[in-house]
């Protein structure tokens, strides 16, 4: 049933707010991108959690659905609840939908997973969202922070844009060589369960290596150039993994380090193969940095090397492997530890970078 506003915020337990925050016109992707990009329009979601405001009471739960950037709920919407005048603050939730148009009421009774991006440590006051969402699908739960949600929302849709650009890409490398065939290459991906389309590969941590990854991008690349293809996704992989590769050498180095070191350099966990190593990468761009001043860089393996692990001390040590037990061959004081896999733990004269760790 349909009613006032007052009468609708009176009887809800949870009030999901689904309100569009749309582009302008010239960011819709019908025309190219002639000017820079910018954030999504958030006027609308504002104004309609501006107007439900006075309305919410201690404990009740809105729920915003609307796509947004992460750092949208802290900066824009929660400041909106705090400040209402009778101080009954809502718990304010962000559970994006993940649907599709066409599709949209089949995909949200029968979602692939959901999630709940909330501030609560305890997840008692939220237990009423759960059990709706769970009544809808019982698989699949999710619950994390405002912007790991926000985040993991956008992700989702730009990692299906990257899917589309790889395919058309092959699409067009079969048609400027007639003797291949896109629906029998792109049939080899769909049936590739293990690695291409499974949860494979989508952890953080240091860059593709080994002995094919690698220059089968490159040797692509060389292909895309030789075609004339409309756009050379293959060099943009490789000079992504160049300068993030080059990004944990900042990290190393942000606090003026002058010792570094590298322990585990493997391309590939539990195993001594090094053809590819994107640790060896990140040695390439310290030595650049240091090549003046004459500092080595110190580099060590377990599965590597059969000499005793060397001493650090005040080095800034990234680890560059994740072997089991990776963690316990750091020796020293006062390192500034870059750690890509989140493995190691504080400890005192130690700075630890677990990277992409949440910090709240």
């Amino acid at each position: 049933s349909f009613g006032q506003l007052s009468d609708v915020m009176a009887f809800a337990e949870i009030v999901f707010v689904a309100v569009q925050t749309p582009h302008e016109a010239q960011f819709e992707g019908v025309t190219p991108l002639r000017e820079p990009p910018r954030d999504f329009d958030y006027s609308y979601l504002m104004e309609a959690c501006r107007n439900i405001a006075p309305f919410t009471r201690h404990g009740q739960i809105v729920a915003v659905i609307s796509t947004c950037l992460p750092g949208t709920m802290r900066r824009d919407i929660k400041p909106i609840f705090d400040t209402h005048p009778e101080g009954d603050i809502p718990i304010l939730v962000y559970t994006p939908s993940f649907i599709a148009m066409g599709v949209t009421m089949a995909d949200y009774l029968n979602p692939e997973f959901w999630l709940i991006g909330h501030e609560r440590k305890d997840k008692t006051a939220i237990l009423p969202l759960i059990d709706f969402m769970e009544s809808i699908a019982s698989r699949g739960k999710h619950l994390m922070s405002w912007e790991s949600a926000e985040l993991a929302k956008v992700a989702y849709n730009t990692a299906i844009s990257q899917k589309i650009v790889m395919a058309n890409t092959i699409m067009e490398i079969c048609e400027k060589i007639p003797q291949a065939d896109v629906n029998a290459v792109t049939g080899v991906l769909k049936a590739s369960y293990r690695r291409v389309a499974s949860d494979q590969y989508m952890d953080g941590g240091m860059g593709d290596g080994g002995g094919c990854h690698c220059r089968d991008n490159i040797a692509m690349s060389w292909l895309a150039s030789e075609l004339d293809l409309s756009v050379n996704i293959f060099a943009n992989v490789t000079e992504a993994r160049e300068q993030q590769a080059a990004w944990l050498v900042h990290l190393m180095l942000a606090k003026g380090h002058e010792l570094a070191a590298i322990i585990g350099y493997a391309y590939k966990p539990e195993t001594a193969l090094t053809v590819g190593s994107p640790a060896l990468l990140v040695e390439h761009f310290l030595k650049i940095r240091f090549e003046r001043k004459g500092n080595p860089v110190v580099m060590w393996d377990p599965l590597v090397d059969d000499h005793e692990v060397p001493r650090l001390d005040d080095h800034a040590v990234l680890i560059g492997c994740k072997h089991r037990g990776i963690e316990k061959y750091l020796t020293g004081d006062r390192l500034r530890v870059i750690d890509p896999f989140r493995v190691v733990p504080d400890r005192d004269g130690w700075t630890v970078i677990r990277v992409g760790e949440g910090k709240a």
